[in-house]
């Protein structure tokens, strides 16, 4: 057997479907067949509409298939090989007589089984029996067969059929001939647009779904429309979701509001609440450690300058213009200055009764700070502490800490407790 090729297939373009049907199984099938007197050759090419199967058989086998067939009334094989030629393609012309519209009516069909092909069939009548066995092609070439032999001529004979002011049906041969020719010419320079032009066509485009539909039972059939209605195509601009909308939260108007303290009292709110520094400062007791500084420094910042002078009184002892500053005011920060500070009662010192002298000074001390209180300072600075004579006695001998230079160190008076943070004298 022979392979089909694409010059089999070229062959065959030029002539019609014939349609049998297998009873067994209720399946069309489509067939083709051509054949040559001079090379005494006969092939055929069927399909189910998905898959194509073909056979190509010559001179020899074609004798030798039709003995098979009508054994009790073909002869045998004749010694003369011109009249064994002639026997051949007489019964090469009856075959293709039977291979026609009309003549198919004359013949039953059937499928069988085959130990050779991959599908076989059996055509008989009263006069003869005949009998295929095809091989498949194979997919690709089955895709292509189909488009080149169903496909593409149904489309334009369905372009032809629908663009008609007369109905094909009605039409003479000679006018559907030339109506054939024209649509074919056409559609063979441009194929692209042939097939754009056809099912583009309302009518065409939804009666071939709707025939789709019919055949794939589905239940709602789409109708058939003659006008094609052009869609709004307009497209409205959408406001991106920002990320506030997408989790429902509506953002605030101001800063001000995110700072609020009815909004920050809320659990669900995202912002913290507004801290007040100046409250948290009054209730929180700062322990900054003091740096240590020499007695008597020379290098004191502006914002640690002394008091402004305050009345005395006419008994007040004047201070010593060598004496250092209170160890307390150097020791204050701006930051410490500026806000209020508790008064920190000075512990009582356990030396004994303090001298005459003693008393008249801590009255006069006492004196000199109830004075400053009437007037209003110009910076909030803390408050001096009360000093006693004790005290007085240890500044001023921190202005003169040396020894004297032959004998024993200068004793000095009981120690008062020290103070956290203060300066150790």
């Amino acid at each position: 057997m022979e392979p089909f090729t694409e010059e089999h297939s070229k062959l065959l373009l030029s002539k019609e479907w014939l349609v049998k049907v297998d009873s067994s199984t209720s399946t069309p099938y489509l067939f083709k067949f051509y054949y040559s007197t001079v090379d005494l050759v006969c092939y055929v090419l069927f399909t189910d509409t998905k898959s194509t199967w073909a056979e190509v058989l010559t001179g020899n086998q074609f004798a030798r298939r039709w003995r098979a067939c009508n054994t009790s009334r073909a002869p045998p094989v004749y010694e003369d090989e011109d009249e064994e030629e002639s026997w051949r393609a007489h019964h090469l012309e009856i075959l293709s007589k039977a291979h026609t519209i009309g003549g198919m009516d004359e013949f039953s069909f059937d499928v069988v089984k085959s130990k050779e092909a991959d599908l076989a069939f059996e055509l008989e009548c009263s006069n003869f029996k005949w009998r295929w066995e095809t091989v498949f092609t194979g997919y690709k070439s089955s895709a292509d067969l189909l488009s080149k032999h169903l496909i593409m001529p149904l489309i334009s004979v369905n372009h032809l059929a629908f663009s008609s002011l007369e109905p094909l049906s009605e039409a003479s041969a000679s006018d559907v001939e030339k109506a054939v020719d024209k649509v074919g010419r056409t559609a063979r320079r441009s194929v692209d647009t042939h097939i754009k032009n056809t099912l583009s066509k309302p009518r065409i485009a939804t009666a071939l779904r709707r025939m789709t539909a019919m055949f794939n039972f589905v239940p709602d059939l789409p109708g058939v429309s003659t006008v094609a209605d052009t869609p709004d195509l307009t497209v409205e601009l959408v406001k991106p979701r920002t990320k506030a909308s997408t989790f429902n939260i509506k953002p605030p108007t101001s800063p001000m509001q995110m700072r609020s303290p009815s909004s920050a009292a809320h659990k669900g709110d995202l912002e913290h609440p507004k801290m007040d520094v100046d409250s948290f400062v009054d209730e929180t007791p700062t322990t900054a450690p003091e740096q240590p500084e020499a007695a008597g420094s020379a290098t004191e910042s502006e914002d640690d300058a002394p008091l402004p002078p305050q009345a005395k009184t006419s008994h007040e002892k004047p201070t010593s213009p060598t004496k250092p500053p209170n160890s307390r005011a150097l020791s204050s920060t701006p930051a410490e200055s500026s806000r209020p500070s508790r008064q920190v009662s000075a512990p009582r010192s356990p030396s004994p009764a303090p001298k005459s002298k003693g008393k008249t000074k801590a009255t006069d001390s006492s004196t000199e700070s109830d004075e400053s209180s009437k007037v209003p300072p110009k910076k909030t600075l803390k408050k001096k502490k009360v000093v006693t004579s004790d005290d007085d006695d240890d500044s001023d001998n921190v202005a003169a800490p040396k020894k004297p230079s032959g004998g024993a160190p200068v004793r000095r008076g009981a120690r008062q407790p020290i103070k956290r943070g203060g300066k150790r004298f």
